[in-house]
């Protein structure tokens, strides 16, 4: 053991003294040199006959340097220094194949690490909180595939009641709430949350307390309601003050007192949301007044429910609780038996999933988009790895003799292999460093499409152990795979004939040439299934544009009002819509102005109960709007006429249906002037139709436009509506933020500055999903264009520079430029279909994962897979036309000179 360890401090202290450790050397083999010589002259030797003698004796100094290094040096790690010394010199000396290299492996790293971070950012970091792999998320399982996470309140109560398997059960929703600024009201992003929220994230405040179940109760706790806000909110409201504990803050026309301050790294249980406040989950009814979802008890369905487990029990054991605990907590829960009853005849029951990574509803949305790019982004990295690969085995052709050299005196193969590798290890660490670099800066932009703009909303797409391991594990498998099998094809036994003869014999190389052929044909067929693969989403994405939603987005923009909590009733929030669309009427560049509850496509849903007499009911979707909505939305009034301002609650009811909802509604007769029943609760409310519509998309642009109502938003019984104005305009929209801006606070100085959002940038959030999908999958295929076009070109010179003799003997004997051309370009063209052949039957296999997300096209859409093998052929033409017309000015006597 003592030896070993002296060994290997030996060996060790030769890392760093390695000069010195030669000097002595060199003074020692002198010494015995010296020792020698003299010995020999003692015995009658001349000097130089001694000299001799002695040379003779030790032989060369530079054998026993070498020989005593391999003692005290790590030889493996001699040999890789080397290695990389010499592999570095190498491709500093090839400048334009390592440009070509880092940049097609940079694409293929670049591509994969960015779209991982967004998965690591959305899929897998852990939130910020002591034990996030405890945590876990609830849902609601019925009968089908899907879970539900959204809870109403008395469920919620009911399971905090009943943990057994969690130590604390606790909800969040978010909520927009107005804080009392020094001159007007301001919207504050923040989350009502359960008593259990701030105990089960175990992170303890910057200053003051948390909130507890005290605090989650009616009433608050004694000395009032509590609010807890974040270091930001502490930064911008405060400026820091330290004695920000115990001060009071004016939330939604309700006083609150600062009750702590949380840490900036502390975000809450969703990793894309930074919410300001937290107030307690019982003051929803109180801030929200007739819009509160507490007060519609289980017809509300509004909480996230997350749970933290008890020390050693497993998910599969909480899920297994909940699950049998769920009628129980139905019946002390929800007083309505007939809705208990359905809801165990569809198997309803609670579940847990793990929830160290917190829940967000987009998570939901892009899991599966996310999975399918990245999906992409593994093709275009093995078409990257496989495009080095053929080059790697072209370059390692021209080096056959210089190999072969290196094998004859004495170099064995594995030692060869190793060098090789070595250079694939550079370009393989090099691109992935680029890949890395440019990783955050991609991932942000791909982050901003797929939340959409949102500003109170943020993924942290930055490089964590996660990103450098998997960009560690994407290094070493293109290691392998671009550097393995050109190292056991260039130094293969066959070699030795380069010594002979100056160039293969026809049998070698015949058996040679096929697997370069083999790769590139194989690069071409997954490029063609790239390609395919971005034509299919890109399609998609362009009949969805084309679908028709019913209405013209162009040149509407939808101003934003915060009214609800305004502190105005119900006659002095209409005459302030009217004001208001009357000076907005007057602004320069606007053609019409409206107003309207739900702007479409936002995923807003408001639906209830429709009959006619006694006829069964139907869902209806529903929106209330002011008088000139459907002239400004474009949307046809087929029959009868549009609301006006004298629709008020004393004219009686009325309602709008459009043509789905007139059809379903009264299928064999005219539904203007007909009387529709709606159903609020156990009210039952009469309206007479007095016009009819054309359909419009409601939800999504993949629906078909369901049946709906519209009522006038002058019979609104809420006290502040909330509404949007929906304003058409020639012109750009910049003026008119501003000018509303300025109206708002003139006319209602306690309402937060109205938001303007164009009716085109909602349609483009509608398609959030599918425009991801979309771009990445063209910008992929781009880039396996790219890729393929640069190994169909890499590959096709180094043959051709190989071939030089031979077409000038061609060219000699009368071989015109013509046949010449298209003998060089036959390789690729061999190459281009054989591998569009094979590309095509992987396409049509592999487009059935995305059909899930196709719309009005199949894949087998003949425009998408002809375009797509006219693409690729055209960038394997221009790919063999220069080394082609290279070939083709050879001058035959410089050619056989050169042999």
């Amino acid at each position: 053991m003592k030896e070993h360890l002296h060994e290997f401090l030996l060996r060790a202290k030769a890392l760093f003294l390695r000069r010195r450790m030669d000097r002595e050397m060199t003074e020692e083999l002198e010494f015995h040199q010296e020792m020698v010589r003299a010995r020999l002259e003692r015995a009658g030797a001349t000097e130089s006959e001694a000299a001799m003698t002695a040379r003779r004796q030790f032989g060369d100094a530079a054998r026993w340097h070498e020989r005593l290094r391999e003692l005290w040096q790590f030889r493996t790690l001699e040999n890789f220094s080397r290695d990389l010394g010499y592999a570095a010199r190498l491709l500093r000396k090839s400048p334009g194949f390592t440009a070509v290299a880092l940049l097609t492996l940079t694409l293929g790293v670049g591509a994969n690490t960015s779209v991982f971070s967004i998965i690591n950012g959305l899929l897998l970091r852990p939130l910020a909180v002591p034990a996030s792999n405890r945590l876990a998320v609830l849902g609601i399982a019925r009968s089908g595939p899907r879970t539900s996470y959204s809870f109403s309140e008395p469920l919620f109560r009911g399971l905090e009641r009943r943990h057994d398997a969690f130590t604390t059960v606790f909800a969040f929703s978010h909520e927009e709430f107005q804080v009392r600024a020094r001159e007007a009201n301001e919207n504050v992003a923040g989350q009502f949350v359960s008593g259990g929220f701030f105990p089960a994230l175990e992170t303890a405040p910057l200053l003051g307390r948390i909130l507890t179940p005290q605090d989650d109760r009616k009433g608050g706790n004694p000395s009032g309601f509590a609010a807890v806000i974040s270091e930001d909110f502490w930064q911008r409201w405060f400026n820091r003050a330290p004695d920000v504990v115990g001060r009071k803050l004016t939330i939604d026309n309700t006083v609150f007192t600062v009750a702590g301050v949380m840490p900036k790294r502390f975000i809450g249980a969703d990793p894309l949301h930074r919410p300001q406040l937290w107030l307690p989950l019982a003051t929803e009814p109180i801030l929200n007044g007739e819009r509160s979802m507490t007060a519609a008890g289980y017809h509300g369905w509004w909480l996230n429910v997350m749970g933290r487990l008890e020390p050693g029990i497993s998910i599969e054991q909480a899920s297994a609780a909940v699950a049998a605990a769920s009628s129980a907590v139905l019946h002390e829960s929800i007083p309505d038996a007939s809705w208990i009853a359905t809801q165990l005849k569809a198997h309803f029951r609670f579940t847990a999933q793990p929830g160290s990574a917190g829940f967000t509803w987009v998570r939901l949305i892009f899991r599966q988009p996310l999975v399918a790019v990245f999906a992409m982004c593994g093709g275009i990295l093995l078409l990257a790895c496989l495009n080095l690969t053929s080059l790697l085995m072209a370059r390692g052709a021209a080096r056959e003799r210089e190999l072969a050299t290196r094998l004859a005196i004495g170099a064995t193969r594995r030692r060869l292999i190793q060098q090789l590798l070595t250079e694939s290890l550079i370009v393989a660490i090099a691109g992935t460093a680029i890949g890395l670099a440019v990783a955050p800066l991609v991932g942000h932009a791909l982050g901003a499409i797929l939340l959409g703009g949102q500003p109170e909303m943020h993924l942290d797409t930055s490089l964590d152990v996660r990103v450098f391991a998997f960009a560690a594990i994407v290094a070493i498998v293109a290691t392998l795979v671009i550097g393995l099998v050109p190292a056991l094809h260039a130094t293969s036994g066959s070699l030795h004939e380069q010594i002979k003869t100056g160039q293969h014999t026809t049998e070698a190389h015949e058996r040679s040439r096929w697997l370069p052929r083999v790769l590139m044909s194989f690069e071409v067929a997954l490029a063609l299934v790239l390609v395919v693969g971005a034509g299919l989403l890109a399609s998609t994405l362009v009949r969805l544009y084309k679908s028709g939603e019913g209405f013209d987005p162009r040149g509407v923009e939808n101003i934003a009002f915060s009214m609800d909590k305004s502190g105005m009733d119900r006659d002095a929030t209409t005459q302030f819509y009217r004001n208001m669309g009357d000076a907005l009427s007057h602004l320069p560049g606007v053609r019409n102005v409206s107003f309207a509850l739900i702007v479409p496509l936002t995923g807003t849903e408001w639906d209830q109960d429709f009959s006619v007499a006694a006829a069964p009911s139907h869902e209806i979707d529903l929106n209330g709007v002011a008088p000139g909505y459907f002239a400004a939305m474009r949307i046809p009034l087929l029959e009868g006429r549009d609301f006006t301002w004298n629709d008020s609650p004393a004219a009686g009811r009325k309602v709008i249906l459009n043509r789905s909802a007139a059809r379903l509604l009264f299928p064999n007769q005219d539904a203007l002037g007909q009387t529709v029943v709606q159903h609020e609760g156990d009210r039952r409310l009469p309206s007479q139709v007095i016009g009819v519509v054309g359909d419009a998309k409601y939800d999504d642009l993949r629906s078909a436009p369901p049946p709906g109502a519209f009522l006038p938003m002058m019979q609104d019984v809420d006290h502040s509506p909330s509404y949007y104005a929906v304003v058409r305009m020639d012109g750009p929209a910049a003026p008119l933020t501003a000018a509303v801006r300025e109206l708002t606070r003139r006319m209602a100085p306690s309402v937060p500055a109205p938001v303007v959002t164009s009716m085109s940038t909602v349609l483009d959030d509608s398609l959030s999903a599918e425009r991801l999908m979309a771009l990445l999958s063209v910008f992929f295929a781009v880039c396996a264009l790219l890729v393929t076009a640069i190994g169909l070109y890499g590959t096709l010179s180094y043959a051709t520079a190989r071939r030089t003799r031979e077409i000038g003997i061609r060219m000699a004997l009368g071989a015109r430029r013509a046949q010449v051309i298209a003998m060089v370009c036959s390789q690729n063209a061999t190459v281009a279909i054989a591998g569009t052949s094979a590309g095509l039957l992987a396409a049509l296999l592999a487009s059935r994962a995305l059909a899930s997300f196709l719309y009005g096209t199949s894949v087998r859409d003949p425009w998408v897979l002809v375009g797509s093998v006219v693409a690729l052929a055209l960038i394997a033409s221009a790919a063999s036309l220069l080394p082609a017309m290279r070939a083709a000015r050879i001058d035959p006597m410089n050619a056989i000179r050169c042999e």
